[in-house]
């Protein structure tokens, strides 16, 4: 959290003095009056300074992608980042030349800074946010995939006549899975605890 404590001959010469050390704007910010100072016979015997308490109100968006920035600078790579925000859903689009670091076996190292970013994301406000972690186009093409695997593992169940088990997927990603054969002659459900839960086809 960003703050700083300032003085000046008035309230608003104190916050001025304040929003230039931060140098910040004066609403993305909130201001505690300490003292209102005094202003003393002809404005110099007795006088006294203001002094005010200026805090940089935090935008947990940005702070994420702020985050999402370090995290990716010490893994030695400069990511750009698109942020994109609908209602109560942040999508974060990182863009790298070297972009499977960022992916990693099947989506692992990505998954997982999309759950840091998760965290980050909702310890700022009492906004909840979902968040999408992406990497240019890595979801769409991995939902291709999955949409793909989940129809021909569905056939797999249904000619042999016995359950399929699949690789253990996050939430997000199971999800997918049912979706695409939820009104095929088959089920589905998943089985197993965290990090090794994973999608069963029943025919």
């Amino acid at each position: 959290m960003r703050e700083v404590t300032a003085s000046g001959q008035t309230v608003e010469e104190a916050i001025q003095s304040a929003l230039e050390q931060l140098d910040v704007k004066e609403d993305q910010v909130e201001v505690e009056i300490i003292d209102e100072g005094k202003k003393g016979v002809f404005g110099i015997f007795g006088s006294k300074r203001a002094y005010v308490k200026v805090t940089v109100i935090q935008n947990p968006i940005e702070e994420t992608a702020a985050f999402i920035k370090e995290v990716t600078g010490n893994m030695n790579l400069s990511v750009k980042i698109d942020t994109e925000v609908k209602e109560n859903h942040v999508t974060y689009t990182m863009h790298h030349e070297n972009i499977a670091k960022l992916i990693g076996k099947r989506g692992q190292t990505l998954n997982a800074l999309q759950y840091l970013a998760h965290l980050v994301l909702n310890k700022y406000d009492n906004t909840y946010y979902t968040v999408t972690l992406d990497a240019e186009g890595y979801r769409a093409r991995r939902k291709e995939t999955l949409e793909s695997l989940a129809l021909k593992m569905g056939d797999k169940a249904q000619k042999t006549k016995k359950k399929v088990v699949l690789d253990p997927m996050p939430a997000f990603e199971r999800k997918i899975i049912h979706s695409v054969l939820q009104n095929k002659q088959v089920s589905t459900y998943s089985d197993g605890n965290d990090p090794h839960r994973h999608v069963v086809i029943k025919p």
